[in-house]
C-alpha cells in the first residue's frame, strides 16, 4: 500500500508545553486510523499538521502528490451567505438531475440528516450541529483518497453514529479520526493513534484491542501508575464479560487477556446498590401520571404517560435529535410542567441535573474554589471524598485547580460541571448527553464514579458504549407519543427506526446478493487449522523467551550470539505469519 502522508520528526508546541515531540508517523492507502488521548494533549494539533492547516516548528510533512484530501474540523467555519447547496453539492460541479439520481449522495444527505435542514436554508442561520453535519456532508459527498475528521459523532444521535460508521467502513478511502465515541472507535478503526505527552503511540484495532495492549503494557511494566492500570483492568473485564470484544487479537493473547482480569470484580453490585438507593431514596422516586408532554410551541411529544422511576433504577434515554429527550428530562427535573396529568416527586429526594449548556458555572471563581463552593467534602461508596481529590480524578491536576473558571476549554468546563453536580451529592442524577467534550480516560474515571454510585439515574447519549454500560433498561422516542422499553437495548432501537423508515418512505426493496453457505467440512477443517496455530504460536513464544534469555548468557561469544540471532529473527518470521493465517482463519469463521 502507498503512504499517502508522512510526518518525519515533526514537533509542534503552543507556549511552553510541547504537544507534539519529534513525532514520526504515516498513513497509508485504505487505512482508517482513530485517534485518542487526552483533552488539551494534542489530537487536534496533530490532525492539523497531518492536515497542512498547522505548519510544524520543526521536521518534515510530505504528501503523495495529487492527493485528494477533505478535512473537518470542530471549528464549523462555512462561506457566509451560502446555502447548503452552495456548500454540499456545488463542489462536485454536477446538473441537480445528476447528484438527485445518484443514490449514493441522496443516501449521505438523508444520513447526516442534512435533508431534514434543506438544501436551499441559508448556513448563516443553522445552529452548531447543523452547520457541523453540513461540512461533513460536503466532505462524504466527494471521491476522496483521504478523509481528515476531528469529532464527527458530536451533535449524531445513536442512528446517525451508526449510519456513519457503516458508511466510512464501506468507502474506499483511508480516514484519520478523532474521536471520544468507544463504540465508533471500535467499529471504525483498523489502528489506534494514541497522542500522550507529545508522543504517539500507535496500536493495531479499535477500542478493544487499544484498552488490551493498555493493560498488558502495565501489567508487563509493573507501572506505578495504579489506578489508571486498575481502570484498563476494569475496563477490560467489562469488555470481555459483555457481547464478545470485536478485538483481532489471537485466542492465545485473549487468554492471557482473561487471565489477568480473572480477579477484577464486576463494575458494580446491583443487590447492594439497589437496596442502599432504596434507604435513601424511600419508595416514591418521580413519577409522571397520565402526562402529557409539549414542546414550549404547542407540539406533543408524548401522550398519556405513567412513568415511574425505582429507587437505585438506571435509564438510558435515545431517541432521534428533536423526538423530545431533553423535554422529557426536564419534566423529570420539575422545570416544566407536563400539558396534562401530574408529575409526583419523593419527600427525599435530591435531584443532581447536568445540562447541556455550561451556563451555570461561576466565571469569577477558580476550579477549587467553585467546587468547593458546592461541598467540600462528600461520600462516595464506602469512601469520603475531599473536593479537591473529586476535582483531580474527573482531570483538573492540583496545579489546574488554580485555574480561573473563566480561562477553561470547553471540555473542562464539562468536567467542573459534571463535578460540581457529583459535589451536590444527589440521589437522582439526569444526565443529558454527559459525554459531549470529554477525552476516554475522562470518560472511564466518570463510568468508574458511577459505578459504585447508589441512587436513580436517567442518561440521554449518543454514546452507545455509556448507555449499555452504565444503564440496566434503554427506553426510545419514536415519534409516536409513546415511551417504549426496549429490552434489546440500542441494538432494538435501530431495528425498530430502521422499520419506522422503512414504513415511512416505501419504495423497492433493495436488491440483495445471497452470500454462499460455507461448507461444513470446511469450517471444520478451519477450526482444527486454527487449534494447531494456537499451538504453534503458543511454541514459539516459548522459543522466543527462551532465546531471549540465551542472548544474555552469550553476551561475551560473537559467534553464538550471531547464530542464535539468526534463529531469533526466524522464529518471529515464523510467528508473524502463523498470526497473520489465525487472523484469516477467524475473519472467515465470523
Amino acid at each position: 500500500m502507498a503512504n499517502l502522508i508522512n510526518l518525519e520528526q515533526v514537533s509542534k508546541s503552543f507556549g511552553i508545553k510541547p504537544l507534539l515531540d519529534s513525532v514520526s508517523l504515516g498513513v497509508q492507502e485504505g487505512e482508517r486510523i482513530g485517534v485518542v488521548g487526552l483533552n488539551g494533549g494534542g489530537k487536534t494539533t496533530m490532525l492539523e499538521v497531518l492536515a497542512g492547516l498547522e505548519p510544524p516548528d520543526s521536521g518534515r510533512v510530505s504528501r503523495v502528490g495529487g492527493l485528494r484530501m477533505a478535512v473537518v474540523t470542530q471549528r464549523g467555519v462555512l462561506p457566509a451567505g451560502s446555502t447548503v447547496a452552495d456548500v454540499v453539492l456545488a463542489p462536485l460541479g454536477v446538473a441537480e438531475h445528476e447528484w438527485a439520481g445518484d443514490a449514493r449522495i441522496r443516501s449521505i444527505l438523508a444520513g447526516i440528516g442534512v435533508d431534514s435542514v434543506g438544501l436551499e436554508a441559508k448556513v448563516d442561520g443553522l445552529s452548531g450541529g447543523e452547520r457541523r453535519r453540513v461540512a461533513l456532508a460536503a466532505a462524504l459527498v466527494q471521491d476522496l483518497d483521504l478523509l481528515v475528521l476531528d469529532e464527527p459523532t458530536n451533535h449524531l444521535d445513536v442512528e446517525g453514529v451508526q449510519w456513519l460508521a457503516e458508511h466510512l467502513v464501506g468507502r474506499r478511502s483511508a480516514l484519520v479520526v478523532v474521536t471520544h465515541d468507544r463504540w465508533f472507535l471500535d467499529t471504525v478503526a483498523t489502528r489506534t493513534w494514541e497522542v500522550v505527552g507529545g508522543n504517539v503511540e500507535t496500536y493495531e484495532g479499535g477500542y478493544g484491542d487499544w484498552i488490551f495492549a493498555r493493560a498488558e503494557r502495565a501489567r508487563q511494566a509493573d507501572a506505578a501508575e495504579d489506578r489508571r492500570r486498575n481502570l484498563a483492568r476494569k475496563e477490560l473485564a467489562w469488555l470481555r464479560r459483555g457481547p464478545p470484544a470485536r478485538t483481532s487479537k489471537p485466542r492465545y493473547r485473549i487468554e492471557a487477556a482473561e487471565a489477568l482480569i480473572a480477579d477484577v470484580p464486576p463494575p458494580r453490585d446491583n443487590v447492594a446498590l439497589a437496596s442502599f438507593a432504596q434507604r435513601r431514596l424511600g419508595k416514591v422516586v418521580i413519577e409522571l401520571e397520565n402526562a402529557t408532554i409539549s414542546t414550549p410551541d404547542g407540539r406533543e411529544l408524548v401522550h398519556d404517560l405513567t412513568w415511574r422511576l425505582a429507587p437505585g433504577e438506571r435509564i438510558g434515554l435515545v431517541g432521534v435529535n428533536g423526538s423530545g429527550k431533553t423535554t422529557l428530562l426536564r419534566t423529570l427535573a420539575g422545570e416544566i410542567a407536563p400539558s396534562t396529568g401530574k408529575r409526583i416527586e419523593g419527600k427525599t429526594v435530591k435531584i443532581g441535573w447536568l445540562r447541556q449548556e455550561l451556563d451555570d458555572l461561576p466565571t469569577d471563581m477558580r476550579v477549587l474554589e467553585a467546587v468547593k463552593d458546592v461541598a467540600e467534602r462528600i461520600v462516595l461508596g464506602d469512601r469520603e471524598v475531599s473536593a479537591g481529590q473529586l476535582a483531580e480524578r474527573l482531570g483538573f491536576t492540583p496545579a489546574r485547580q488554580r485555574t480561573p473558571v473563566g480561562d477553561l476549554s470547553g471540555g473542562e468546563r464539562r468536567r467542573l460541571q459534571l463535578t460540581r453536580v457529583l459535589m451536590s451529592e444527589p440521589n437522582v442524577l439526569l444526565l443529558d448527553e454527559p459525554t459531549n467534550d470529554l477525552d476516554i480516560d475522562t470518560l472511564q474515571q466518570l463510568e468508574d464514579i458511577l459505578d459504585g454510585w447508589a441512587g436513580t439515574m436517567v442518561v440521554i447519549s449518543h454514546d452507545r458504549f455509556l448507555i449499555e454500560r452504565l444503564c440496566d433498561s434503554t427506553w426510545a422516542l419514536f415519534g409516536d407519543g409513546k415511551l417504549t422499553n426496549l429490552p434489546g437495548g440500542i441494538a432494538e432501537y435501530l431495528r425498530r427506526r430502521e422499520q419506522v423508515v422503512a414504513i415511512a418512505a416505501p419504495g423497492p426493496a433493495p436488491v440483495t446478493t445471497p452470500t454462499t453457505a460455507r461448507d461444513g467440512a470446511a469450517d471444520r477443517a478451519a477450526r482444527k487449522e486454527l487449534s494447531k496455530l494456537e499451538r504453534q504460536v503458543s511454541k514459539l513464544d516459548e522459543r522466543e523467551t527462551t532465546l531471549h534469555a540465551a542472548l544474555v548468557e552469550a553476551a561475551t561469544d560473537p559467534q553464538r550470539l550471531q547464530s542464535l540471532d539468526a534463529e531469533l529473527r526466524q522464529v518471529l518470521a515464523d510467528k508473524e505469519a502463523a498470526e497473520e493465517r489465525w487472523m484469516e482463519l477467524a475473519a472467515e469463521l465470523e
